[in-house]
């Protein structure tokens, strides 16, 4: 885990404290908006909560559209924050998707198209359930993004879904497994959108590379 002042927990507050819109989504890389501010990108399974984890971010219930259904986000969505300041960038799910194969695929070259071009971005944050751990398509995406040489940072998500005995164990296994791989960022975040848990720190690793 990374470890944050009260400052930096507070600064981070306000900063995702400020106005944040739905810029589009675009599913060709022509259809982008120009990579004119710094980015982050959400990257994960179908249904790990990547849109519940953005929602949770911006103190917001609907910017992002949550759903129990995997495969729904089918584009790159951007969102605006802080009035110009940054873009946070949710990708499409990968793994399962109630979706034509060959969608699935198109999702896959979108994404390697997004992170080869975006000059700007600056982490992608790789969320993973807590209740699966880094699974076997997880480590073929980590490959990916290494190959990319796209900086990537693993975020636990739906903690509150495990017993706490279990979170020490899965962080070191999670950490250790991210020791073989070249472009992830050593620290693992563990979060509960629900729970609010370790939101606070997300952020403020958010704004530290804003």
């Amino acid at each position: 885990m990374t470890d944050f002042t009260d400052d930096q927990i507070e600064a981070a507050r306000k900063f995702f404290g400020r106005p944040v819109t739905f810029v589009m989504g675009a599913v060709a890389l022509e259809g982008m908006p120009p990579g004119d501010r710094p980015e982050i990108a959400f990257a994960g399974r179908s249904n790990v909560g990547k849109s519940s984890l953005i929602n949770a971010l911006c103190n917001r219930k609907n910017l992002a559209r949550a759903s129990n259904t995997p495969g729904r986000t089918q584009e790159i969505n951007f969102f605006d924050l802080a009035e110009g300041k940054f873009y946070l960038v949710d990708l499409p799910g990968y793994g399962f998707a109630e979706a034509p194969r060959k969608n699935v695929d198109v999702w896959g070259r979108l994404n390697l198209d997004y992170l080869r071009s975006r000059s700007k971005l600056r982490r992608v944050f790789m969320l993973i359930d807590a209740r699966r751990g880094i699974g076997e398509i997880d480590l073929s995406v980590m490959k990916q993004l290494d190959t990319a040489a796209a900086q990537y940072q693993v975020v636990l998500t739906k903690l509150d879904k495990i017993k706490k005995s279990e979170i020490a164990d899965l962080i070191s296994a999670t950490t250790e497994t991210l020791k073989k791989q070249p472009a992830a960022y050593p620290s693992v975040i563990a979060t509960s959108s629900e729970k609010g848990l370790g939101i606070p720190e997300l952020r403020a690793a958010i704004c530290g590379l804003a």
